[in-house]
């Protein structure tokens, strides 16, 4: 990883045999260091605050507080940590839900352990980390006659574009605001306008967009 400082990562699960299994497996790679447990929704959303973690791994079906009201709450509160949807839904309505609000990835629980502790990697790195077998989800939800057919059609500013290939690498507000030399509430401003423009709610979903776009006019 790009960082010397390990990535501290906190687990929202319900359940504590699985919550337990993931541990395990944070705590025996260097590059990831374990600093809490949840095993509810309300929990989570108070150890985030507290801890303010790199990483959050989140359940997405809880009793009570629910994956995405947890989500949510941590994005109202402005924490930059990252948050990784680990979940067992591999339905299409769960994913986009996730994502529209702010989700940074959505992986799956039945994925082989070598392969989530690489997909963390690569969410720790700034990339955007969704089950293989779900991007086609998102790719078919994109396909909307209202929305632009390539980059070129878009209509988006020079700033717009900048900022846009920054969510293509995954970065935070906070990252992309202090590549550009702009206020983060700058940034915030410029992605809700070439959301609008795009006809998409998330900033994941662009991304995935704007990657798709790219590789059409590849020759």
């Amino acid at each position: 990883m790009n960082s010397a400082a390990p990535q501290t990562i906190l687990v929202v699960d319900d359940h504590p045999l699985f919550r337990k299994g993931v541990i395990q497996l944070i705590q025996a790679v260097p590059e990831f260091r374990f600093v809490g447990e949840a095993p509810s929704g309300t929990e989570g959303v108070a150890l985030a605050r507290a801890l303010q973690p790199d990483m959050i791994l989140l359940d997405l079906n809880m009793k009570g507080m629910n994956g995405v009201e947890v989500l949510k709450a941590i994005k109202d509160d402005g924490l930059d940590s990252r948050v990784i949807m680990l979940t067992v839904s591999d339905q299409a309505e769960d994913l986009i839900a996730a994502l529209q609000a702010g989700a940074d990835g959505y992986l799956l629980k039945d994925m082989e352990p070598e392969d989530l502790m690489q997909q963390l990697g690569e969410a720790a790195r700034g990339k955007i980390t969704i089950s293989a077998r779900l991007t086609q989800l998102l790719v078919a939800s994109l396909r909307e006659k209202s929305r632009p057919a390539s980059l070129a059609e878009a209509g988006l500013t020079e700033q717009e574009n900048r900022i846009l290939e920054h969510l293509v690498d995954g970065k935070s507000n906070k990252l992309i605001a202090k590549d550009m030399g702009i206020a983060e509430g700058t940034v915030k401003v410029h992605i809700k306008h070439l959301l609008k423009k795009l006809n998409l709610r998330s900033r994941v979903e662009a991304a995935v967009w704007a990657d798709r776009c790219r590789r059409q006019v590849k020759p």
